[in-house]
């Protein structure tokens, strides 16, 4: 792994939809996140998407910024009558840099509420392995369809107390 960039989490501006949006076009990302659009390269989908997300009191969303580089986004959101959720999307370029590490510690700071939730498809070890390193423990799994992988897959429900 690399030496982790100068990572910074800010509010998410206008200018960082396109960046997302060409971020999740890749298909290897998309076989990793598993749960993602059926057509990402829906533009009228994606907007809507982060419409509802910018729009929602409920969710706290960040733009991951590495060495001034819009390279991702993270957020909290709630679900349901459960427990919030962690979320983030990592441009593939900068896998394995350290960023997306940094990135959940930064946001763990900010967004303080617990008990929090997070959701890895369970070949997703990377993933896995970043919020463990932060405390998150399995407490489950459940087998869902996953568009990106025309499958069911399992995936594993862990928890931030």
């Amino acid at each position: 792994m690399s030496t982790p960039a100068d990572i910074r989490l800010r509010p998410v501006e206008p200018s960082d939809l396109e960046k997302f949006f060409t971020h999740q076009l890749d298909p290897s990302a998309n076989h990793m996140a598993a749960f993602a659009a059926k057509n990402p390269a829906d533009r009228g989908v994606f907007d809507h998407h982060w419409h509802s997300i910018l729009n929602d009191d409920g969710v706290t969303v960040r733009t991951i910024e590495a060495d001034g580089e819009v390279v991702g986004s993270i957020l909290a959101y709630s679900s349901h009558d459960a427990a919030p959720e962690i979320s983030y999307w990592i441009d593939r370029a900068r896998w394995g840099q350290g960023i997306t590490t940094a990135a959940v510690g930064l946001f763990l700071e900010e967004y303080t509420e617990r008990p929090l939730r997070a959701r890895a498809v369970a070949d997703n070890v990377s993933s896995i392995r970043i919020l463990e390193k932060y405390g998150f423990k399995v407490i489950g799994e459940a087998q869902g369809f996953a568009n990106a992988r025309g499958a069911v897959v399992r995936e594993l429900e862990l928890e931030l107390s």
